[in-house]
């Protein structure tokens, strides 16, 4: 079956903008969206510290099928990071050494993939940052067909190409691209309050007032 290329042209954010996101922890902008649109748990970096930010190029795969990622790997521009919904299946890996390798070439910044992966030695060691849900030795399927550009569900967040995608070792979380003037904003303020916090600490100033206190009822 044919791989399905959707038109989903979105504005590319400038290099200052892409770089404030930088400094924004995947944590924090998930706060900032009411504790939303960050991936499951089950989507973890390969290795400890990786991370990385962009904006969303998806793919929604068949089970076990990799066809959409060999498609789209030439598809892909400097500073992009591919999403991909292999519909949380833990048994086939559908990227590895070599996928990764090409992508390196394209110069994205990270892979997020909603199932499995493989060559995981070498994906550690690799500048390209991959952050999955399991391993699997067994290779995966071709020409089943798939999706390129389309609205995906990865981790259990809605991702549309154009959104920003923040990863670090605490996970993954989608900023949309409707509203990430406003998330960057209150994030960055978010950020703001907690070095102070931390500074307060640190001096042994008392915090308590800083955060809502829930009713104590004391039990005999």
């Amino acid at each position: 079956m044919p791989v399905q290329v959707f038109k989903n042209e979105f504005p590319v954010l400038p290099a200052a903008t892409m770089a404030a996101w930088a400094d924004i922890p995947p944590a924090i902008a998930g706060d900032c969206m009411n504790r939303q649109n960050v991936m499951a748990g089950r989507i973890s970096p390969v290795a400890p510290g990786m991370h990385f930010v962009g904006q969303a190029r998806t793919i929604g795969a068949v089970v076990g099928d990799n066809a959409a990622m060999h498609a789209i790997i030439s598809m892909l521009r400097p500073g992009e990071v591919l999403v991909i919904d292999a519909e949380n299946f833990d048994n086939r890996a559908v990227w590895g050494g070599i996928l990764n390798s090409r992508a390196m070439l394209q110069k994205i910044n990270g892979v997020v993939v909603d199932g499995a992966v493989r060559d995981i030695a070498e994906l550690r060691e690799m500048p390209l940052p991959v952050f999955a849900t399991a391993s699997s030795p067994a290779g995966p399927h071709k020409g089943w067909g798939g999706s390129i550009d389309n609205v995906i569900s990865c981790g259990g967040v809605s991702v549309t190409p154009g959104d920003i995608i923040l990863a670090d070792d605490d996970g993954v979380t989608v900023v949309p691209l409707a509203r990430a003037s406003v998330v960057l904003a209150e994030s960055q303020k978010k950020v703001q309050f907690e070095a102070e916090v931390l500074r307060k600490l640190a001096s042994g100033e008392d915090t308590s007032n800083l955060f809502p206190l829930p009713e104590i009822e004391y039990m005999a």
